[in-house]
């Protein structure tokens, strides 16, 4: 499960000197230290202290985390999702979920509830116990953004900016302090793709000292990556296919700028097996693994559907694998037709200019000394919108990225696109169905949109041998651009995190009437 240069080596007239020393420079990394470790922590810090500040609010269980929070309790439970009521008496707080004695019908795999159970477990059936995890999962997703920013950029300056983008990005900002599985899904698709940034360097890094390719553990990390983004909601599969393409033709990249003969043939032979275990068995396989509480029980959903069918089809399978496949038949089916209307859906089309965000909390009657109002009306809100200077500034970036990526052979443009699109052009398929969306699926995007910005913003700098004025005039840009995106958040804040404001001040918030 090792490559060779052997594909990799100079024609057999050039064999008796060595490569030129231009090609081996072309295949060494962007950074060759580890360091910036104190400016990534800052920047991580940063971000997870707006997402814990005032995690326990609002009061109860808003939007999804009806589903999600109380999923979590019953896996602490039962290992399962359970049939639950809520308590009439306590709509929205946290003895809202009584079991009811049955498995209950679920349209998501379990690793994202596992995740938000860890944090009621550590912190108690409470606001704050059922959030904890996703602030976690936010915080470290910027942190990830910002090695992988600086791995890619060489700078730590921009990897940085992208992570400081990211900490004040309106909707991941509001998704890592809810409890549902985006910011999950988040955490994991970002960190499947750092880590086969950091892949990537290493082989060329081999190639250019006529080493063998060797083991590959960020490979496989990114595979178990991959297996938990999966394992949390199924639109991960969309990131499985472009990072296996990615990572493929990267090595050839590499093969070719080695000066092997036949890159693509060379990759095949050598790398396709391995690239396939790393990057689709072993995340089917952690997978599978994360239904293990299903099959430990006799109270999930289907769980005894193979012994209560035994002529069904796939007979030659164990009875457990036969049933969670036709479980997963049934939540096929249930994506697959999901059409009913809601209020708050939108088209994925209109999600970059953020046409219908997501209310998740406003709660009515917020009148002169209830939730601290002090006039004779106010709101309280929860709005899961992103931040406007940074979602719209992604429709121009994506014709920069595919300006840099087709006019300028640069790789980091492309491998910044591919994301972003994955991200939400599937989804637009989906929308031919009249399938129920919102805003919040493009939510594994904005990492790779702060990763571009800082990508243009480091064009706009300009390199090492750039002039004294453009250094000037572009810092001048980018500082401008950062202030901008900060009275952005600044402004929106009192929407996002569920703070009492006037009315009037509320409704100046609501930049269009979409918004409302």
């Amino acid at each position: 499960m090792t490559a060779t240069l052997d594909d990799a080596a100079p024609p057999a007239s050039a064999s008796v000197s060595a490569p030129p020393e231009p090609w081996r420079q072309r295949l060494q990394p962007l950074v060759q230290s580890h360091g910036g470790w104190a400016v990534t922590l800052l920047v991580a810090l940063f971000g997870g202290l707006l997402r814990f500040l005032r995690l326990d609010l609002p009061e109860g269980r808003i939007f999804d985390e009806v589903y999600y929070a109380c999923d979590a309790e019953n896996f602490l439970r039962y290992g399962v999702e359970h049939a639950t009521r809520n308590d009439p008496q306590n709509a929205g707080l946290a003895s809202q979920c009584i079991p009811e004695g049955s498995g209950s019908f679920i349209a998501h795999p379990p690793l994202g509830k596992w995740a938000i159970a860890l944090g009621i477990r550590l912190f108690g059936t409470n606001e704050f116990g059922w959030r904890f995890a996703a602030a976690v999962a936010g915080t470290l997703t910027i942190l990830i953004v910002v090695r992988a920013g600086r791995r890619m950029t060489g700078s730590t300056l921009l990897g940085a900016l992208a992570g400081i983008l990211l900490s004040l990005d309106g909707l991941h900002f509001v998704q890592s302090r809810v409890a549902m599985l985006d910011v999950f899904l988040v955490l994991w698709t970002t960190a499947a793709f750092a880590c086969l940034v950091v892949d990537r360097d290493g082989i060329r890094q081999r190639l250019a000292r006529d080493l063998a390719l060797g083991w590959r553990p960020w490979r496989l990390l990114a595979g178990a990556c991959l297996g938990a983004a999966l394992a949390t909601k199924w639109s991960a599969v969309y990131f499985v296919a472009a990072l296996l393409l990615l990572t493929f033709f990267w090595e050839v990249g590499a093969r070719r700028t080695a000066g092997g003969h036949g890159p693509v043939r060379a990759t095949l032979r050598r790398s396709a097996l391995p690239l396939l275990a790393s990057l689709v068995l072993l995340p089917l396989v952690l997978y599978v693994v994360s239904w293990t509480g299903w099959f430990l029980s006799d109270l999930g959903w289907d769980r005894t559907w193979a012994q209560d069918n035994p002529s069904a089809h796939f007979g030659f399978l164990p009875d457990g694998l036969r049933s969670l496949w036709h479980y997963h038949v049934e939540i096929f089916g249930f994506h697959d037709n999901l059409s009913q209307k809601h209020g708050y859906q939108s088209h994925p089309l209109g999600w970059l200019l953020l046409a219908r965000p997501v209310s998740y909390y406003y709660p009515a009657g917020v009148t002169l000394g209830k939730f601290g109002c002090e006039v004779e009306s106010c709101s309280r809100e929860v709005l899961a919108v992103g931040t406007p200077a940074i979602w719209f500034a992604t429709i121009p970036l994506v014709l920069a990225l595919l300006w840099m990526w087709l006019g300028r052979r640069d790789w980091r443009a492309g491998a910044i696109l591919l994301p972003i699109a994955v991200s939400i052009l599937p989804w637009i398929r989906d929308d031919l169905k009249n399938r129920t969306m919102f805003i919040f699926y493009a939510l594994p995007a904005v990492p790779f949109m702060a990763l571009g910005l800082a990508l243009v913003c480091g064009w706009a700098l300009g390199g090492p041998d750039a002039s004294p004025t453009r250094r000037k005039y572009g810092a001048i840009a980018v500082g401008a651009y950062l202030a901008i995106v900060v009275i952005n958040f600044v402004y929106l804040y009192p929407v996002l995190a569920a703070q009492t404001l006037p009315y009037d001040q509320w409704r100046s918030r609501m930049l269009f009437p979409s918004w409302i």
